[in-house]
């Protein structure tokens, strides 16, 4: 899965015919991904890219500057037949949630009211500061047509924040 979302963050408002570095890159996905998908550390995205370039789905040209060369990426376009393809393959996965709030409140008897409330508190802090920066790529995305589907994605994810933001005060109410 981490190659088909590097080969999007390639593709998305590709404009840029320069192309994208590893470190761009990484940049796109803390600021893009991170609200949906998990953000890939820097040495798990050149190792991706290196795959997909072993399989010809991204090349690559160097830029000489500074001590060391600069890689620049752009998907090709067995990339995009790649991308493609697994994007109109049917998908039954569900989502998996990892929700370590949840993990603990589970075992909200063994902390009592007090301590999940203050728990519950700190998570609403988070949240309130994640839905404002989620909101804030959601403006900067604007109703541009080349980002319409990633502006719908940001959509969903601020649908998600006030639905965590529901179970938070129904939580806390029931305690």
């Amino acid at each position: 899965m981490t190659s088909y979302a590097l080969l999007s963050l390639l593709v998305i408002d590709s404009d840029n015919q320069d192309g994208l570095t590893g470190y761009e890159l990484k940049q796109r996905a803390d600021f893009t991904l991170r609200f949906y998908w998990v953000s890939p550390a820097m040495s798990q995205i050149y190792t991706e890219l290196d795959r997909l370039r072993s399989h010809a789905y991204v090349s690559t040209e160097e830029e000489a500057s500074g001590r060391r060369p600069t890689r620049r990426f752009r998907i090709t376009s067995a990339g995009r037949t790649a991308l493609t393809t697994w994007l109109h393959e049917p998908t039954d996965d569900f989502p998996v949630l990892k929700h370590p709030v949840a993990l603990r409140l589970m075992l909200g008897a063994m902390m009592g009211a007090d301590e999940v409330a203050a728990m519950l508190d700190r998570y609403e802090e988070a949240l309130v500061e994640r839905r404002r920066e989620l909101e804030a790529v959601r403006e900067m995305l604007g109703d541009r047509e080349s980002v319409a589907y990633a502006a719908r994605v940001a959509d969903w994810g601020l649908t998600f924040f006030d639905a965590e933001a529901t179970a938070i005060e129904r939580t806390r109410d029931s305690l």
